[in-house]
């Protein structure tokens, strides 16, 4: 790509902020275009922002220019007629940037860099809103059942793919405990279904081992399987179920990434693809821990997920709950209390509490059920 930055007389220069999907959107386009490309955050310099205002006659963002040619936001870029673009890209390329061009921050002015940008954050957002985009096409209204084959063939599941590719260069390190949250919780339900578009869904118990030791994206340069999501980062390295290690030794630099301690309430915002799975939803790092507390009580408000017979003085629970015991206290008497703290106000909350202050509870678990989530 150098020969091209060198030789180019002029600059793309775009005007964005950081966090805006659109810009990132207009920065991946505009960066498979081979000339350079000034990215200027108004966002870092406000001073600019008015100047952008009386150029441009808008006050949103990203606004684009090749050279001083004002082409518009990211919308006006993508629907440019190629012919137009290549008229575009060819004037960078052959005439020097005019004295009117549109202006850079000062201490920019000498690094016309090709404005790349690795906020985790931002392209966290940007899948988002892809994941977003794909759900509200192609899953159920109530988030259990997923079109696995209309996704397969939507345009947007391309883009998305082109997208995970940019996951490598992302810095997770400079993420906070509620980004980490919400992007990697997002990340993996998206990695699931990618995994079942690209392999199909497992159906016994071997496929479904080998789906989540393999299935996996490289993020910030290194591999992260499902197994490693869940186990390694979101529930801060403990060994998964069947696993006869943590998944991150000591040395391994992915443990830096993992969660200080586990999160239990991850475990009603995963899904693996099974019809048992809690429901499938994005989320994002703003409120995150309301978010999955919403999703913990919905979860134990259905029926796959608590039973609460009073009869029996007999409380059945969905097998996550068994299978991650020790995220949720490790004890039935411990278990039973979390579950209690984490129902919302509902005639079973009230069943429960009068069976757990009468005495000796019995906790057994529900039949899983692993058939797969496609709606068709």
């Amino acid at each position: 790509m150098g020969e091209f930055e060198s030789s180019a007389l002029g600059r793309v220069t775009v005007y964005s902020i950081q966090g805006c999907p659109h810009c990132v959107q207009a920065k991946a386009t505009l960066g498979r275009l081979e000339i350079p490309v000034c990215d200027v955050d108004v966002g870092k310099h406000p001073e600019l922002r008015a100047r952008v205002k009386e150029l441009t006659g808008r006050s949103t963002v990203p606004q684009i220019f090749f050279n001083n040619v004002h082409v518009g936001g990211n919308d006006d870029l993508q629907k440019l007629a190629p012919e137009e673009l290549r008229r575009l890209v060819s004037l960078v390329k052959e005439q020097p940037l005019p004295a009117d061009a549109p202006p850079l921050p000062e201490e920019n002015r000498s690094e016309d860099t090709a404005g790349e940008t690795d906020g985790a954050a931002e392209l966290s957002l940007l899948l988002r809103e892809m994941i977003l985009k794909l759900f509200s096409e192609h899953l159920s209204a109530d988030g259990k059942s997923v079109d696995y084959k209309g996704m397969s063939l939507n345009p947007a599941f391309e883009r998305y793919c082109e997208l995970a590719i940019q996951l490598q260069r992302l810095e997770l390190l400079s993420l906070s405990r509620e980004e980490k949250l919400a992007f990697f919780i997002n990340i993996y339900n998206a990695l699931v279904i990618h995994g079942y578009l690209r392999m199909g869904p497992p159906t016994n118990m071997w496929q479904r081992y080998r789906f989540f030791n393999y299935v996996s994206y490289l993020i910030g340069g290194e591999v992260f399987t499902l197994q490693d999501i869940e186990n390694g980062v979101l529930r801060g390295n403990r060994k998964g179920v069947a696993q006869l290690r943590r998944p991150f030794s000591k040395t391994d630099p992915r443990l830096r990434v993992a969660l200080p301690d586990a999160e239990p309430l991850i475990h009603f915002a995963l899904n693996c693809g099974a019809k048992g799975c809690p429901p499938i939803k994005t989320y994002t790092p703003q409120d995150i821990d309301s978010q999955l507390r919403t999703a913990a009580e919905a979860f134990l408000e259905n029926d796959d997920g608590c039973v609460v017979d009073s009869g029996k003085r007999e409380v059945r629970l969905s097998q996550i709950f068994k299978w991650y015991k020790a995220d949720f206290g490790g004890t039935d008497e411990k278990l039973l209390k979390w579950v209690l703290e984490h129902m919302g106000d509902s005639p079973k909350k009230t069943s429960l509490q009068d069976i757990l202050s009468a005495g000796k509870t019995k906790v057994c678990f529900l039949p899983y059920d692993w058939s797969s989530n496609s709606s068709h």
